[in-house]
This record gives structure tokens, sequence and C-alpha cells, in this order.
């Protein structure tokens, strides 16, 4: 099959959203939390984190055109720190469900049935289901033209992981934890490693 650019423009809105989020293959799925300067919090889905940068450390997410409010965008630019949760087998029902537009006043965590976990300084809340979570601080915003999206970057402040997850290496042993993936909108995914290979020369 052999499909052009202007098949893909012809595409019917949702079909081609479907065709062209899992074209790319599996991602990183996490649930970003986020609390308002007066403590209210959110959480949200998103499947589009990346690693820019080891050190300093830093992870860059995408956010969607603002079509519809962002109440994880607005809170993360309001105080400046977020969180990033692994999900679950156990949880990815609840993690999916909270892609629901819910209003500001209503609390993902609490709508789905998912823990908030703080730490000392109560900076943003994390997911307590979560078994690899991060405190992330907000360092950039870079907003892209060519289609209305967000670029926002943080850096790791702290990262909370099972022992068995981290390896003598600093490797993290994703399946070890129980990490998942997804891939398009709503397809959610177990691995299975195939092997590590040694730093490759010429």
């Amino acid at each position: 099959m052999h499909i052009t650019k202007n098949a893909i423009n012809e595409m019917e809105q949702r079909y081609r959203a479907a065709f062209i989020n899992s074209l790319g293959g599996f991602k990183s799925l996490i649930l970003v939390g986020t609390a308002d300067s007066k403590g209210a919090t959110n959480l949200s889905v998103l499947n589009s984190l990346f690693h820019i940068g080891a050190n300093p450390p830093l992870c860059g997410m995408i956010f969607r055109p603002d079509v519809a409010e962002r109440h994880t965008l607005d809170n993360i630019l309001e105080t400046g720190w977020y969180t990033i949760n692994h999900v679950t087998e156990s949880i990815f029902k609840a993690a999916h469900q909270t892609s629901a537009r819910y209003p500001k006043e209503v609390s993902e965590f609490d709508a789905v049935g998912l823990t908030h976990e703080w730490d000392s300084e109560h900076k943003a809340p994390f997911v307590g289901e979560s078994n690899i979570k991060w405190l992330m601080q907000f360092r950039e915003k870079h907003d892209l033209a060519i289609n209305g999206t967000h670029l926002v970057i943080g850096e790791i402040i702290e990262v909370y992981i099972p022992d068995v997850a981290l390896q003598s290496d600093g490797f993290v042993d994703l399946e070890a934890a129980g990490t998942i993936t997804c891939s398009g909108l709503d397809s959610y995914h177990k691995t299975l490693g195939l092997g590590r290979l040694a730093y490759a020369k010429t």
C-alpha cells in the first residue's frame, strides 16, 4: 500500500489522527501530576515525553494547541512544578480515563481513583500507584508555529524508583518495574526485552 500526502490530507479527521499517531511506533506512557497555586490537583495522561539531555537532566513534552482548556499546562506555567509517573498494567484503564475533559474543579486523581502522593515540600502530586516517578521543575516553553502545539522542557529534580529496576550501570529496567507502553491514542502494551547490546564501534 502506498499512501501519498494527498491521500493523508483527504482522510477523515479521526481516521487521520489514529493513523498518524500510531505510525511512529511505541511511545512513553506517563501520567503528569500538577497542582495550581491553591493546591487543586490535576492528572493527565500523555504520550509525548522525550529525552533531551542528561547533563543537566532534561525532558520535553508536547502539548496540543489551545482549542480547549489545558489545565496541566496552565498549572505547570503557574507553579513551575510537575511530576512524571510511569503507568503499570494495574492502572492503565484509570490512566486512560484521565484524558476525559473534566472541569478544572474536578481532580482526575479523585475521578479515576488514583492516589495523591506528595513529597515533603508539596510542590506537585505524584501518583501513589506508580512504580517509577520523578519531580520536574519547569525550564522553558516554546510555541511551535507550524501547528500551534507547545513544547515544555523541564529538569529532573528527584526520582523515586524500585531497587529491582535500577541496574549497576545506571540502566533502568522498565520491565522489572512493570512499566507499560502505548501506541496511537488508545492502544496499551506490555513489552518483552530482546537483550542489551555492547557500545557500537567501527
